[in-house]
């Protein structure tokens, strides 16, 4: 698939059911999150989508966390980001300082497009999912202790449908289990895309579709 037909490839996006929920809990949420998920137990965090072009393509940059018994998502790829401090002005503020913390990227040096919904995890953060494009080639560097390793995935391979689906996954909460469906991409480059962080691209690609994003080329 080119590049130049990416828009036109993501009708999927919308018509396949299951991948446009707004959480990796069973069911989907409303058009706005209820009260007690605004104002209840839940963490708020942001997470920095980016994107860059190289050689005339556009990348998705991701993470893979460092493995560690302490962290829920241990070893999982993911986008920068993490929890809201009260000292952020607002979620765009924590995505682009928490990429700045985690890959060493210049908050100046980001071009924010656009924020995504927000989602909300089965590890009960909301999450807050910020597009920027940013600088390529940069001097990226991985947090040693939160970073394992710092990649980027062609976005009209992401785009393309033979590359994702839905997986059972059986969850457990104390007494209660459920079977949710989850976001799975295939292996690239040694690395799975999968969960809530897939998710989020789904969501991504919906905005392309709707053309609430647009990008050069594209």
């Amino acid at each position: 698939m080119s590049e130049s037909s990416v828009i036109n490839s993501l009708n999927w996006v919308q018509e396949t059911a299951g991948f446009l929920q707004r959480s990796d809990l069973p069911g989907d949420l409303p058009d706005e999150l209820p009260r007690e998920v605004q104002q209840g137990d839940q963490t708020p965090a942001s997470v920095l989508i980016p994107l860059f072009r190289n050689d005339s393509e556009w990348h998705v940059m991701f993470i893979r966390r460092v493995a560690s018994e302490r962290d829920r998502h241990s070893g999982q790829v993911a986008f920068p980001g993490g929890r809201q401090d009260l000292d952020d002005a607002d979620p765009v503020a924590a995505a682009l300082r928490e990429a700045h913390e985690e890959i060493g990227l210049d908050s100046a040096r980001v071009k924010v497009i656009r924020v995504l919904p927000k989602y909300l995890t089965s590890s009960s953060y909301v999450v807050t999912p910020v597009i920027g494009i940013v600088p390529w080639p940069y001097d990226y560097q991985a947090q040693p202790t939160e970073v394992d390793r710092i990649f980027s995935i062609p976005l009209r391979w992401l785009a393309d449908q033979s590359n994702v689906e839905l997986r059972d996954k059986q969850v457990s909460r104390g007494q209660q289990s459920a079977t949710l469906k989850v976001v799975y991409y295939n292996t690239y480059d040694s690395e799975v895309l999968w969960g809530a962080s897939a998710r989020m691209m789904i969501s991504l690609l919906k905005s392309l579709h709707l053309g609430e994003i647009k990008l050069d080329g594209i």
